[in-house]
């Protein structure tokens, strides 16, 4: 912590970071997709009714391209005492540092939240007409499931990052009639 250290998004620490950086860089972590296979029971749903959030699922072959922050050491104890009361409110996603590619050629060490797939929040198998289902419908602590959806997949966009399940997900559910 003494150098700072770097921080991986993928999802709204994209467009919600919610902590200083001192540099933000286009990046691929290799070896995991980003995904909606975690059941939202916080931020973007509820208990009884679940939404989905994205996150890093294990996958051969597989990269995701997102965002990496660099945290000063200045803010770095703070920031990652944030992160950590927002990423793991409920021990779905385990704290891992993985390396990442950093789109001018740098390679960095890097926190991300990947999704533990033992727990019991993990849902990697529904079909996207199902994940749009849901989204459409569930409404947690920070707001309608479909804000997080519209607003990851336009932020994504407006960096080059389009993601074409993303796209297709916030089509689906403008079609099932939801505005946002």
């Amino acid at each position: 912590m003494n150098s700072g250290f770097w921080v991986f998004g993928y999802g709204s620490l994209v467009w919600q970071p919610g902590f200083e950086f001192s540099e933000r860089q286009i990046a691929r972590m290799n070896g995991y997709s980003r995904s909606f296979c975690m059941w939202s029971i916080h931020h973007r749903g509820t208990e009884d009714q679940p939404g989905l959030v994205l996150a890093l699922d294990a996958a051969k072959d597989a990269y995701c391209d997102g965002v990496a922050f660099f945290v000063p050491a200045e803010t770095a104890e703070q920031t990652l005492a944030y992160l950590r009361e927002r990423e793991l409110v409920s021990a779905a996603y385990l704290e891992e540092i993985h390396p990442v590619q950093l789109r001018d050629g740098r390679q960095v060490e890097s926190y991300a939240y990947v999704i533990d797939r033992d727990h019991v929040q993990y849902c990697g198998d529904l079909t996207l007409e199902r994940q749009a289902e849901v989204i459409a419908s569930a409404v947690g602590g920070r707001g309608p499931n479909t804000e997080y959806l519209v607003e990851v997949t336009r932020h994504l966009a407006e960096l080059g990052l389009g993601d074409p399940d993303l796209e297709w997900l916030t089509q689906r559910v403008l079609q099932m009639g939801v505005t946002v």
